[in-house]
């Protein structure tokens, strides 16, 4: 069968142009190489009426250890680069909670202003701080999937920033393979576990990879505490500071909350 030529020239349309994708914010975010649950979380948590994430990944060990974290630092410049300054990000994040711990939340804050100047950042670290605040946590609950080294480690920056550490709870792994793959079942029951003690009025459940966001709101019915997460404290964080200030409902305490 004959294939129907066309001749001519191809002819010219007009067009018009708007703000694009975005137009209220557009939020940058680092994910790591082996992370399977953080951009999932980010589409239902920044679900809101012209914003935008755009995503780079980041090259970074499926081991977890404070030396493979540590490597991450060389490796942030160049993802940052692959977000272009010409998107006009409002906010910029690195998605990694022990990372973060170990380079330093002034390094990364620091990496970020020389890749993407004056956009305000964050990270999971930082975040969960400013959501403990808002919510009025002082006695904090930390859940984390991480090795003791780790988590003593997230713990003391904690305690740095003058939140008391009074119940710990983790699942021992170092494997963010298996870490994607907890359940959120177990996430739930753990938020659980280190929330009921009296000796603490709120939970923070680290690590990006966890599926932590989608259980917020049954840990805080059955707490009657606040309880926020690595991508939901982030997510929140990121929003508030490119001035994004709606709520969102089934998210939990934080997303109805305002940056203090």
């Amino acid at each position: 069968m004959k294939k129907e030529q066309h001749s001519g020239e191809i002819k010219r349309l007009d067009f018009s142009t708007d703000e694009g994708a975005g137009a209220r914010a557009r939020i940058g975010l680092l994910v790591l190489e082996s992370d399977q649950t953080m951009e999932w979380e980010f589409r239902w948590l920044s679900d809101l009426p012209g914003v935008s994430v755009y995503h780079a990944r980041l090259a970074n060990d499926l081991i977890v250890t404070p030396e493979s974290l540590a490597k991450m630092e060389t490796e942030l410049p160049k993802a940052a680069a692959l977000l272009p300054r010409y998107l006009g990000l409002k906010s910029i994040g690195y998605g990694c909670t022990s990372g973060s711990t170990v380079i330093g939340e002034a390094r990364v804050a620091e990496i970020f202003e020389t890749s993407h100047p004056g956009v305000a950042s964050s990270n999971p670290l930082s975040a969960a701080k400013a959501a403990l605040k808002a919510l009025g946590v002082q006695r904090l609950g930390l859940l984390t999937p991480y090795t003791p080294d780790v988590t003593e480690a997230m713990q003391a920056k904690f305690v740095e920033a003058g939140i008391a550490v009074t119940v710990v709870g983790s699942f021992y792994q170092d494997s963010d393979d298996i870490v994607g793959k907890v359940d959120e079942k177990s996430i739930l029951a753990g938020a659980i576990a280190v929330g009921q003690s009296s000796d603490c009025d709120g939970v923070f459940i680290s690590c990006t990879s966890l599926r932590a966001a989608g259980i917020i709101e049954q840990a805080e019915q059955a707490l009657s505490k606040p309880v926020t997460a690595s991508n939901h404290a982030l997510a929140w964080h990121l929003l508030r500071l490119a001035g994004i200030e709606d709520t969102l409902p089934n998210a939990g305490r934080l997303y109805q909350t305002q940056l203090s």
